[in-house]
């Protein structure tokens, strides 16, 4: 096939000028990338399947590349399956299956984090209810333990007190949700597509009334019918072979009943009776204009063409919506395409945010004429080949983890929706042999029906959330079939009269780290990670948004921005084409202490992908045509942050705390304030890029599959020519001494907010190259970890919060303490005595007690092989080891110093530095209904109008 072929690409040169006015432009080059069959080939999940006797379906791959194990536990339950009035209840379910078995009462987050499980969630969709963690390999006994007690032991231990408590919290999710600017979207999608009574006209989340009304009969009935093994698909992938597994898994799981079968769910993928076009009024910064269908599921063929017409329409760097609308005609600041998939049906979804000035009618007609063209012409063969190329190397790399959306979701999600575990295999084949005319066939088979044209324009939204979500015309509730005639058990139940130990502390084998230097003094750090073909580079400069000029803020960022539209020898299309060409993700990211382009490499492709790389770093453009277009963009990104609680609360609290001439006194985001952003030129731009971004100031990190023997000639090529910059090295200055605390409230009105946004803040005495160990772990027991005492009493507790939690920050220079609680509006200032009282009463007379100490510093222990299971997470290990001046040893040594720590520790370490008294409250809530709550706290408040 074409689509499969080596294409070259030539890239063609752009007139434009170099950041370096004396730096040679790169000639024009053939890009010849690895055939897509390749990196098909190259994907692969070996497995081993059995079933017990009760219908639990396990499948068992084997990883060695770490000492631990992934569990993944699939429920074929999910929305679509609720009658009417239980909308919400596969959801709130997930949340209750949390909160302790009959032989596991607590919360399940605790021997979880004993055991320093990571990737531990659980999540619900329209299809199905999953449970994941990954674990150390001596601890998964308690992993199977906890899994199978929920399964088989759960209704004993459901309480009205635990059913009201994530009632709550379950509410305050929705309300978070509703919250955000677009949050009210996906009603409006659902309801608009989905006629009344069909399984996915409601959102997972359900209806406030619905969530109101559930009994505690209710809730045992419903995990009764649908939670049975027979219903179920056990992953386990990682540390272990299949002996082992099938022991352990009988063991655990053999004795438990099998339940009634979930009953199949009719879903008809809908047509609109004709177009529909709607206007509504929300928080936003700039208006977006959608085009939405209701498509075929993954039940259907015709899924695959879509999504893979979703990405050469408006999901690549290159797609036809960026080209037409954001490069072309520069009418809207952002533009993409994309199908989502569901088990039985799914949606096509259009959408552009619309430059200011710009006509939303003519950008609507813009969509539309894009999306008729391809369904008239289809794509190019070349557009082909690189949306297959992107698709496989997306699922690459997704594979390197056994676990969270990794390898054992991958199995377990192609046996639920498609019957096969292989299913990811099949796609990747038949993604890599689509037909232009097959994509074009299948986007004017569901894309010529009636559209729902959707325009969401800034303004006071007119209705809320909380009537929403549910569906009072879906079938009523009807009694399950018999449960299947018990089996006779293949083993009896093993021992729940405790929970299984945690297991010794496994060893880290964090990789050895090499270092080298190219000829031109530019410092290499390599680490060798060989369990996917890929190689992950970051090119690291000791600069970031603290390198900004006081005057200048959101240089760095309008920067990045900018040097992603071209270099001097490949225009903004031609650059995106490559990356897609080489399956190659190349990013700029601006942090506060550092300015940073991240290259993910395909092994095959990894040295025309690092000459790329360069060429984006060395040579970029900064075409004064593509500024005005980024500078749009930036400051579209600016008045989006102003809509945005957290983002808007966080504007205000970083200069007050640190001071508005403080290098982190501005928003942590980087993208700095609008008056200043208009008025930086392409010379600003390419100053900060010749100061700051220079090899004497670079350090370039690899983790991958390959060696530092075989990279570093390829590095000499790219970036070993560059010559040193003959100024002085610039240093950052942090000498603005930071204001003395002014404790205070401020709110900022946001008129008919369903939640308050709070966060609280002060700066401490400790930098980023200090060592902030014991600190950060007693910040773990105060309000760092889900187990913290702040989240167990807002959430856990009393469920006026989703999540709460406090945190020290990442710099180089003075490190911030702050608290998130995002809270029903009701309990906004209560939530604040509850918070400030956690911090008195922990730094007071109820400091850390052993059981907090060893449950800390345990769990983070045992966390560290799972936490470094990626290329990725050694990428990040390793750049902070730099950023911050640790030795090499760093993390190996942490496991021994865990040990150590003593609950006196914790508490000195928390009673130096951390001083609630000092503490700037930032509130973004209604104030009419927030502010009577906050006048008795004992601080000023201080009003502001939000924009």
């Amino acid at each position: 096939m074409a689509s499969l072929l080596a294409l070259p690409v030539l890239l063609a040169a752009v007139p434009a000028l170099a950041a370096d006015p004396a730096a040679p432009p790169v000639p024009a080059v053939a890009i010849k990338a690895a055939p897509v069959a390749e990196l098909v080939n190259s994907v692969n999940i070996p497995y081993e399947r059995f079933t017990l006797p009760n219908g639990l379906t396990v499948l068992v791959h084997t990883d060695r590349k770490a000492p631990v194990v992934a569990l993944s536990v699939w429920y074929k339950v999910g929305s679509k399956n609720e009658p009417r009035g239980k909308t919400g209840f596969a959801h709130l379910f997930e949340h209750l299956m949390f909160n302790g078995s009959e032989n596991a009462p607590d919360d399940f987050f605790g021997p979880l984090k004993e055991i320093g499980a990571t990737d531990a969630n659980g999540t619900t969709w329209f299809d199905r209810t999953n449970y994941y963690e990954t674990v150390p390999k001596a601890a998964l006994d308690r992993a199977l333990m906890l899994e199978s007690d929920r399964m088989g032991h759960l209704l004993g231990a459901v309480t009205q007190e635990k059913l009201d408590n994530q009632r709550g919290v379950v509410q305050n999710e929705k309300r978070q949700g509703d919250n955000a600017p677009f949050g009210l979207i996906e009603y409006e999608e659902y309801e608009t597509l989905y006629p009344a009574g069909n399984p996915y006209h409601h959102t997972t989340i359900g209806s406030m009334a619905d969530l109101d009304s559930a009994s505690l009969d209710d809730v045992k009935g419903w995990f009764r019918d649908h939670y049975g093994p027979n219903n179920a698909v056990l992953v386990l992938a990682g540390d272990l072979d299949l002996a082992t597994a099938k022991a352990k898994v009988e063991k655990w799981f053999g004795a438990i009943p099998a339940g009634p079968a979930v009953q199949p769910v009719s879903v008809p993928v809908p047509t609109l009776p004709a177009p529909i076009a709607r206007t509504v009024q929300d928080r936003v910064a700039t208006t977006r204009v959608y085009r939405m269908w209701a498509v075929p599921g993954l039940d259907n063929p015709d899924y695959l063409p879509l999504q893979v017409g979703g990405l050469i329409l408006g999901g690549l760097a290159s797609s036809r919506l960026d080209d037409a609308l954001v490069r072309g005609a520069q009418i809207a600041v952002s533009a993409s395409a994309h199908a989502d998939i569901f088990a039985q049906g799914g949606q096509f979804v259009m959408e552009a945010d619309v430059k200011p000035g710009a006509d939303p009618a003519k950008v609507g007609a813009a969509l539309d004429a894009q999306l008729t063209r391809l369904m008239t012409e289809g794509p190019t063969p070349d557009e082909l080949a690189r949306a297959a190329t992107t698709f496989a190397a997306g699922e690459i790399r997704s594979l390197e983890s056994v676990g969270g959306g990794g390898k054992a979701a991958t199995l377990a999600e192609g046996l639920i929706y498609s019957g096969d575990p292989a299913h990811y295999r099949k796609e990747l084949e038949a993604a890599a042999k689509l037909t232009p005319a097959a994509v074009r066939d299948a986007l004017a088979k569901w894309m010529k029906r009636p559209v729902f044209a959707l325009t969401v324009v800034p303004g006071e939204r007119t209705s809320g959330g909380e009537a929403r979500g549910g569906d009072a015309a879906l079938p009523p509730a009807v009694a399950a079939p018999a449960a299947p005639v018990a089996v006779a058990a293949t083993t009896a139940d093993a021992d729940r009269s405790k929970i299984p130990p945690a297991g010794d502390v496994p060893t880290l084998d964090f990789p050895a780290i090499e270092r080298t230097s190219l000829k031109n003094g530019m410092k290499v750090v390599f680490a060798r990670r060989s369990a996917v073909p890929i190689v992950s580079v970051r090119v690291s400069f000791d600069a970031g948004y603290a390198a900004d000029p006081l005057g200048a803020r959101g240089t760095t960022a309008l920067l990045l921005r900018l040097m992603n539209e071209g270099t001097t020898s490949l225009d903004s299309s031609a650059l995106a084409r490559a990356k897609e060409t080489l399956g190659a993700s190349i990013n700029g990211m601006g942090m506060p202490d550092s300015t940073a382009f991240e290259l993910n490499a395909l092994v095959p492709n990894l040295a025309p992908s690092l000459d790329l790389l360069a060429d984006y770093v060395r040579h970029p453009a900064l075409d004064p045509a593509e500024l005005e277009r980024v500078r749009a963009q930036q400051l579209s990104t600016i008045q989006s942050e102003r809509t945005d609680p957290y983002s808007l609360a966080s504007r205000v609290l970083y200069p007050a705390i640190y001071g508005p001439a403080h290098p982190y006194g501005y928003a942590p985001t980087g993208t700095g304030e609008a008056d200043v952003v208009k008025k930086l030129t392409r010379a600003d731009l390419a100053a900060f890029h010749a100061r700051w971004l220079r090899p004497d100031r670079a350090t370039i990190t690899i983790v991958g599959d390959t060696t530092l023997a075989d990279v570093v000639p390829l590095l000499e090529k790219s970036f070993g020519n560059w010559p040193s910059n003959r100024m002085a090295p610039p240093v950052k200055d942090f000498s603005a001494p930071i204001p003395a605390p002014t404790p205070r409230i401020v709110l900022i009105d946001r008129p008919g907010s369903p939640q308050s946004m709070i966060l609280g803040g002060e700066v401490i005495a400790a930098k980023g190259t200090d060592d902030t160990v014991t600190l950060r772990t007693a910040n773990d027991v105060l309000g760092g970890d889900f187990l913290s005492r702040m989240n167990t009493n807002l959430r856990e507790t009393k469920g006026w919060s989703y999540g709460v939690a406090s945190l020290i920050n990442d710099r180089a220079d003075r490190l911030l303490f702050m608290l998130y609680a995002p809270v029903q509006t009701d309990q906004t200032g209560p939530s604040i005595t509850e918070l400030r009282g956690e911090m008195t009463r922990y730094l007071g007379a109820k400091g850390t007690t052993p059981e907090e100490t060893a449950l800390a510093t345990q769990g983070s222990a045992r966390e560290l092989p799972g936490a470094f299971e990626t290329s990725g997470a050694v990428l990040d290990g390793v750049a902070k080891i730099e950023t911050y001046k640790r030795p090499d040893d760093y993390f190996a040594t942490l496991p021994a110093r865990y040990r150590a720590m003593t609950p006196a520790d914790l508490d000195a370490a928390a009673r130096k530095t951390i001083d609630p008294s000092k503490l700037v409250w930032v509130v973004v809530g209604d104030a009419a209904k927030v502010k009577p709550q906050l006048d008795g706290l004992g601080l000023p408040v201080e009003v502001v109008k939000g924009d």
